[in-house]
């Protein structure tokens, strides 16, 4: 499938309220950030993918709730919030800053913060403990936000990132080892 093709298959399956479901005909807030996240690449470049995106954002600011968040199947978890945030991050929206994505002086990062706990995780929902799907998605929805505040390429772009080869790392490895001197003693 072409590119093109692929592109119109996600647009026509766009609801009229200007998310994407599950399944059905209503609008889920995750499925809606994970198109929105593969539009990304072509929103500045395609007008029709600019306008589905668009309406997409309308519909995410409108769901938003009071404290930053969101939640999918009538729940507040943070599953959702990570896809909104890794989302706007794809597309150049900062959640911090723009308006449309702050309620009550709370964001989605916000929201993605409270599901966090001692112990290096997050949870699911509130009062669960943590979870590892949950933790997963916070994680690299705040990484997505990292690479868009440090003006890199898109968590699913990472164009920006060079590795070094196995001879390479070997040399690297050889070079710290002759810098500890012989002989060595402990």
């Amino acid at each position: 499938m072409t590119r093109e093709k692929l592109i119109d298959c996600i647009l026509d399956a766009q609801l009229d309220d200007g998310g994407w479901s599950l399944a059905g005909s209503t609008a889920d807030i995750d499925m809606t950030a994970i198109a929105i996240q593969s539009l990304a690449p072509y929103y500045d470049s395609d007008a029709k993918v600019k306008t589905a995106v668009d309406k997409a954002l309308e519909l995410l600011s409108e769901r938003q709730s009071d404290n930053g968040g969101y939640g999918s199947f009538e729940s507040a978890n943070i599953e959702s919030c990570a896809q909104v945030l890794t989302a706007l991050s794809a597309i150049g929206i900062d959640p911090k800053s723009d308006s449309r994505f702050v309620k009550n002086g709370n964001t989605v990062l916000d929201a993605v913060i409270g599901y966090y706990l001692e112990g290096g995780g997050f949870e699911h929902v509130a009062g669960h403990g943590i979870d590892q799907l949950a933790t997963e998605q916070a994680y690299y929805a705040l990484a997505a936000y990292d690479r868009f505040l440090q003006g890199k390429t898109s968590l699913y772009d990472m164009t920006d990132i060079s590795f070094k080869t196995s001879a390479e790392q070997v040399k690297e490895a050889e070079t710290l080892i002759s810098a500890i001197g012989d002989p060595v003693t402990l």
